[in-house]
């Protein structure tokens, strides 16, 4: 099982981000626009595994290009496929796979918060939104930290 995963969130004009993720093996990155909700919808789909789920997704649109966050959770134990896709509404077939890792729950729930923190550190939630096009996912963000908490901390998750 890999170690760890890291995660950048850059704003690079005006409703437009790139997403590098990374662990000790491979470095890939996504470009999202902000036409869906790509900040919230990967923040959700980790909560929801934090929480319990095993099976959870996520989407960023790149117009027409789609990458898809595919994630699966067995024990503590969760696996991440990101797969490049000529258009959004693709099967997960015709996807190619740029990226995937196998790490810890924990792990991978402490990347993503740390990006989204250090995405406010860097721009603040007005300069977020005035690059972005859309608020700081702030609510999101709290509702994942919440539940990574009271998992690290053997509550009910």
């Amino acid at each position: 099982m890999t170690t760890g995963m890291r995660m950048a969130w850059t704003l690079n004009g005006h409703g437009w981000a790139n997403c590098t993720v990374e662990d000790e093996k491979a470095q890939v990155e996504l470009t999202a626009s902000y036409i869906t909700n790509a900040p919230e919808e990967l923040l959700t789909a980790v909560a929801r595994l934090v929480s319990g789920e095993t099976d959870t997704r996520a989407q960023f649109e790149a117009e027409p290009t789609a990458f898809r966050w595919i994630f699966y959770r067995q024990g503590d134990d969760a696996w991440v496929r990101l797969l490049e896709l000529r258009r959004g509404s693709d099967h997960d077939n015709k996807g190619t796979e740029i990226w995937s890792s196998q790490l810890d729950v924990d792990a991978l729930a402490r990347a993503v918060i740390r990006c989204f923190d250090e995405v406010v550190q860097t721009y603040d939630e007005s300069g977020y939104r005035g690059k972005w096009g859309e608020h700081f996912p702030r609510t999101e963000l709290e509702a994942l930290r919440r539940l990574w908490n009271a998992h690290r901390h053997g509550g009910q998750t």
